[in-house]
């Protein structure tokens, strides 16, 4: 996954502004304690970083 389709998903999912908020300022444990902005500088891979949101927002698996 390409961090264009995250943030597609991310968009799709939670509206624009919400997305790029909960991007920026939502620190997940999952990822190490970082955002998910933080987690894809460091390196995480985009599909992985999605999926983290998804368990910590108990986005729906047909959404995932």
């Amino acid at each position: 996954m390409r961090n264009t389709v995250f943030r597609k998903l991310m968009a799709g999912e939670f509206g624009q502004v919400r997305a790029e908020m909960l991007a920026h300022d939502h620190v997940l444990s999952s990822l190490g304690g970082r955002t998910p902005d933080q987690a894809l500088d460091a390196g995480y891979p985009a599909k992985e970083v999605w999926l983290a949101v998804c368990d910590a927002f108990d986005v729906p698996e047909l959404r995932r």
